[in-house]
């Protein structure tokens, strides 16, 4: 739990980086510029551990990580192209909306039933987004769509990178090999979209320097290692504070502040989070023991 939310802050502070760096390049651009040389950063630690762990991956585990940089690939482009459009605090709660389609496509698409304490938490961490954002949505538009359409392939990838990580004893590497894959995309549409010039990656560098080693070489590693232990639906609900952190970082960097109900907000997303992880561990701790006896 405790590094999953390290990861959230690590997001939620990269929020204002990824929104100013459209002023500088496009948004295939910058999906390529973070994800390569984020790959590229943990790569070392990634061929580290393969060399110790020495698993040996199979084509199934190859399919996996494919499929899995699809739908890396597919919330990032569409959450950065909405947010050239719509507002940050329409953008922050609409990406938060992966948090309801989790436990959806787990029960639909997989046929796993997440633990019921989940539908209790999963409305009132999206109710506490709402709230922490203002309880004010701006009109809609195509850049909202387009963060909606994000929301459901960042619920296919929190759903997608724990199997992926259990099944091949490899966070580290599965997150290297997804973001090499999903930076590999982005530059083929680019050439075709958007006219890339070294003056604008400068003129971006720290905002691609920000979001590829920290937001994605540390934040999404972090994410892919915790959850090998923390169920998606779960995890889903836990990665919901990154929108506490992107207040906090308003708050600290650009002098913004939370209204009234956005403290209600705040609260009603860590009740989520204490519930989702306490509730059912006290219930483990409760069931009765079986004793067979001889």
């Amino acid at each position: 739990m405790l590094v999953l939310l390290l990861a959230t802050m690590f997001w939620g502070f990269g929020f204002v980086a990824q929104k100013s760096a459209m002023t500088s390049v496009g948004p295939l651009t910058f999906i390529a510029a973070r994800y390569l040389l984020g790959g590229l950063a943990v790569l070392p630690l990634a061929l580290r551990e393969h060399a110790r762990r020495k698993t040996r991956l199979t084509h199934r585990h190859w399919a996996v990580i494919g499929f899995l940089a699809v739908n890396f690939f597919l919330g990032s482009y569409l959450q950065q192209t909405g947010l050239l459009t719509t507002s940050v605090t329409n953008g922050g709660f609409l990406t938060g909306l992966y948090v309801f389609f989790v436990p959806i496509v787990l029960l639909v698409m997989f046929r796993t039933r997440p633990h019921p304490v989940v539908w209790l938490c999963s409305p009132l961490a999206l109710g506490g987004l709402y709230l922490l954002t203002g309880a004010q949505l701006t009109a809609f538009g195509s850049g909202d769509s387009l963060v909606i359409a994000s929301s459901f392939f960042w619920a296919m990838h929190v759903l997608i990178i724990g199997y992926a990580a259990r099944q091949t004893g490899l966070p580290i590497l599965v997150s290297c090999a997804t973001f090499l894959m999903a930076g590999a995309f982005s530059p083929l549409l680019a050439g075709g979209f958007e006219v890339v010039t070294l003056a604008d990656l400068s003129r971006g560098w720290v905002e691609i320097a920000y979001a590829g080693l920290v937001s994605t070489a540390i934040a999404f590693t972090l994410q892919a290692v915790g959850q090998l232990h923390v169920p998606p639906a779960n995890a889903a609900i836990i990665l919901s504070a990154e929108s506490l952190f992107a207040a906090f970082g308003g708050w600290l960097l650009l002098g913004e502040r939370l209204p009234p109900q956005g403290y209600l907000g705040a609260a009603m997303i860590l009740a989520a989070i204490v519930a989702v992880e306490t509730i059912p561990a006290l219930a483990r701790r409760r069931a009765p023991i079986e004793i067979v006896r001889p």
